[in-house]
This record gives C-alpha cells, sequence and structure tokens, in this order.
C-alpha cells in the first residue's frame, strides 16, 4: 500500500508541472526518435543490399573489359568480345555464361518515345542474373542464332512507354528505327547502383551485334559458376583463358578484371552496418543530454519541495520512501517520453519512406533497446537527486523558506 501511496505522490507532482514535465521530456522523446530512425534507416539497407545478394545469387562472377598499363604507356586493347565470352565458358568451373553490350537508343511506342538502355544478350541471360518473367517469356537459342528482332521489356519500362506488361506483349516498338516486337516483361528488381536496371530492354546478342550496335565488343559478362565449385579456382580459369585470347605476356597487367558481385555486396552490408552503429551512437547522445536535463530538473525540483520533503519526514516518512518516490519521478518522465519517442521515431521513418523512398524498416530489438535505455537514463540521472532528497535533515527541511 505504501509503494502505491509512493507512485501517487510522484505521478501528482509530475502532473503539478505540466509544462515543465513537457519540456523536460522532450530531450528523452528527440533521443529515442534518432535512435529509432537511424536504426531504422540503417536495417533497411542492409535488408535492401541483402536483398541484391539474394538476387544476383552468390556464384555469379562479373568480368568487364579494363585499360591495363605497361612501364607508364598505355598498354592492352581493353576490349572483351562475344567470342571471348564463349572461350570463357569453356572452363570447367563455369556452368554457364551470359555476355553484354549495351547502349542507349531511342525507343517509340505509339505516341510515347524514350531513350532507355538496350542490352543485348543470350538466353542464358534470365538464369545468370535470377529475372523472373511478369509477362510472356524471354528469347531463345533460335531466336539468337537468327538475329530476330524480338525483345523482352524490364519491370519499369512498360509504364515509361504509357502501357502495361500485358498490353505491351505481342506488339511493335521501334528501337533506333528497327522495329521490334515485344514477347515478354520480367519483374522489377529495383534500383542498383548508377543506372535503374529496370528501364532497360534485353535483345538477342547477335540482334544488337549485327542490327543495332555494329559491334563485337561487349561491356562486360556474367558467369554461374558450379555448384561445389570453388569462386576463387573459376576467377584463376577466367584470368588464364582471357590472357591466352589477349596474348598478354608474362608480368603484363590484365586488360579486364573480374569481380564476385556477392562478395562486393557482402562488403557494402559490412560498411552499411557499421554506420547504423555509428548513426545510432550519434542518437545515444541526445538521450545522455535528455538524462542531464532530468537530472537538472529533478534538483530543482527538490530544492523547490524542500519543505515538503520535511513535513513528510516528520509526519513518518522513511528516508527509502523519500528516495524512492523522486527515482519514480525520473523514471516516469524517461518512460513516457521514450514511449512518445517510439511513436515520433516510427512516424519519421515511414514518412522518409514515402517521402524520400529510402528503404526504412523498424525493429522490435531497437524499440526495446530504445526504451530500456530510456529506463536506465532515468535511472542514472535519477538516483542523485533523489539521494540528495533522501539524505535531506527533517529539522533543517522544516526551516527551508
Amino acid at each position: 500500500m505504501l509503494f502505491a501511496e509512493v507512485i501517487r505522490v510522484a505521478l501528482a507532482a509530475i502532473n503539478a508541472n505540466k509544462m515543465r514535465s513537457l519540456l523536460t521530456m522532450l530531450g528523452i522523446v528527440i533521443g529515442v526518435a534518432a535512435v529509432i530512425t537511424m536504426v531504422a534507416l540503417g536495417t533497411g539497407a542492409q535488408r535492401a543490399v541483402q536483398a541484391q545478394i539474394d538476387a544476383l545469387g552468390t556464384n555469379v562472377l562479373t568480368v568487364r573489359a579494363g585499360q591495363a598499363f605497361f612501364r607508364g604507356a598505355r598498354g592492352g586493347n581493353a576490349r572483351l568480345t562475344v567470342d571471348e565470352a564463349f572461350a570463357v565458358g569453356s572452363a570447367e568451373s563455369i556452368v554457364s555464361v551470359a555476355p553484354e553490350m549495351s547502349s542507349n537508343m531511342q525507343v517509340e511506342y505509339g505516341r510515347s518515345n524514350a531513350n532507355l538502355r538496350i542490352t543485348g544478350t543470350t538466353p542464358e541471360f534470365q538464369e545468370v542474373n535470377h529475372y523472373e518473367m511478369a509477362a510472356g517469356r524471354f528469347f531463345d537459342e533460335e531466336e539468337n542464332r537468327g538475329r530476330r528482332r524480338v525483345a523482352v521489356v524490364g519491370g519499369d519500362v512498360p509504364e515509361v512507354l504509357g502501357t502495361t506488361a500485358l498490353q505491351l506483349i505481342g506488339q511493335k516498338i521501334s528501337i533506333a528505327n528497327n522495329t521490334f516486337e515485344v514477347i515478354g516483361a520480367v519483374e522489377p528488381k529495383g534500383g542498383s547502383g548508377w543506372f535503374n536496371q529496370d528501364e532497360q530492354i534485353f535483345v538477342p546478342i547477335y540482334t544488337a551485334q549485327f542490327r543495332l550496335m555494329g559491334t563485337d565488343r561487349l561491356g562486360s559478362f556474367n558467369v554461374t559458376v558450379g555448384n561445389g565449385a570453388s569462386t576463387t579456382l573459376a576467377m584463376s580459369q577466367i584470368e588464364a583463358i582471357l590472357r591466352r585470347e589477349h596474348r598478354l605476356r608474362v608480368g603484363e597487367a590484365n586488360d579486364f578484371w573480374v569481380m564476385d558481385r556477392a562478395e562486393l555486396m557482402g562488403t557494402q552490408q559490412e560498411t552499411t552496418q557499421t554506420f547504423t552503429y555509428l548513426l545510432a551512437g550519434i542518437a545515444l547522445v541526445s538521450l545522455l543530454v535528455g538524462g542531464i536535463g532530468i537530472m537538472n530538473i529533478m534538483l530543482v525540483s527538490v530544492t523547490e519541495r524542500t519543505r515538503e520533503i520535511g513535513i513528510r519526514m516528520a509526519l513518518g516518512a522513511t528516508r527509502s520512501a523519500v528516495l524512492t518516490q523522486f527515482l519514480l519521478e525520473a523514471l516516469t518522465l524517461c518512460l513516457v517520453g521514450g514511449v512518445i519517442g517510439i511513436g515520433v521515431g516510427i512516424g519519421a521513418s515511414q514518412l522518409l519512406s514515402a517521402l524520400a523512398n529510402w528503404n526504412t524498416s523498424v525493429s522490435g530489438l531497437a524499440v526495446a533497446m530504445a526504451v530500456v535505455f530510456s529506463l536506465t537514463v532515468g535511472l542514472f540521472f535519477g538516483i542523485w537527486p533523489a539521494r540528495r532528497a533522501a539524505s535531506l535533515d527533517p529539522i533543517e527541511a522544516l526551516r527551508w523558506e
């Protein structure tokens, strides 16, 4: 019963100074909201990276052309060709190859036109890059060898052209003044890097080579490493084949480079996680500042209520009851501020997701940690004012004016 009375008195003291209590809680509200928002941004970024890793697959390597330099002079031919990509496909550890040649071209459909990325590739592209069909089908090897003018559109292309994927299937579009039939549309994969991979159109690589681009040079090609095969071994085999194809002598630098995309994404995820911890740490400073504000106000409250404390002690209140009362006031301020801060943080995260299109994800663990930390702040910064109130001499307190 005594404990219930202590709680009632503590709540009454907070209620008696509503504006001051609200301003005191503001630091905790801002701190908790900042922690929730920053962690939500970091968690959302990590999940976005993980989704990209899952979409890419853990056994896919990317080979790109790169200029070599030898003894300070520009050397090597810095190119990749279709035939070289197929030569890499003969390696024991490689199960499929998807060469790519790309260029931005004008695309017209009805009254709509747009400058889109046109990617010439092979039927293996769909499997290697884990594309799912939203409608229609991907082109096959016969259409590739026959240089057929067929196209598969990316996830955002129908919208860009002012139609839908289903309506676009079977229709004719113009690519650089060449008529193509749309036979399929792939599911959106989301933004990746410096261009939107959903705003591109895929055509057979031989069609692109002989009808659109007039070259056999590739920007890159992707390879799938067989199950159980070592990625390191596959990279070594690719390097050996391309050095032979490019006739590079011993000591000459490679004029190409091989990238493990999953490893690169994993590094990016670790970096994102580090920044999440950094942002959360900065946000926690706000909580500490809020805790100092609570301690300051509680000290002022002890000074203002010195005579009240003396009267309570004279009527039989124990020092532990006084200490508990002021400690509960500090904890209540932090708890209420923490709950409000959680609501503000969740709202801010959803607002950033809706307006700025940022990936956010509010985790239950982050919410629980914010509440626990705010209560810890209240306990830590409330002990000194509570001990000061409990240590007052009743006689001196009654004389206080």
